[in-house]
């Protein structure tokens, strides 16, 4: 095997692990939002109960989200074409958009809970 191939297969491998590393994150947050959904929003019906299992899930799908563009960094990192270098580009903005609005969506949550909890 020459090493531009080895070079190839293991940038396969290291995408293929990175991915699934990513898609991992998203259904454990996934499945630990729906638990405690389950267990505490069935209960409890107030919107208190809800936004920390947002807070959560989100914070769960900002990190799955890195992974998936840190794949598609590493999927163009061994000699890429022009057209990936512009698939590259447009994913990873619409996934830098994703993460900064999940991230804003999350601050601002937190600052609300942050003032229901000051509140007698």
């Amino acid at each position: 095997m020459e090493p531009a191939e080895l070079l190839r297969h293991g940038d396969e491998v290291l995408v293929a692990v990175v991915e699934a590393a990513g898609a991992l994150v998203i259904v454990v947050g996934a499945l630990w939002a729906a638990v405690r959904f389950l267990a505490e929003g069935l209960r409890h019906r107030t919107a208190a109960v809800f936004t920390p299992i947002r807070l959560s899930l989100g914070r769960f799908l900002t990190l799955g989200l890195e992974f998936q563009l840190a794949a598609d960094v590493l999927r163009t990192a061994v000699s890429p074409s022009f057209t990936q270098i512009g698939q590259l580009a447009a994913i990873a903005t619409i996934r830098t958009a994703l993460n900064y609005f999940l991230g804003r969506e999350i601050q601002q949550e937190q600052r609300q809970v942050a003032d229901w909890q000051r509140r007698p």
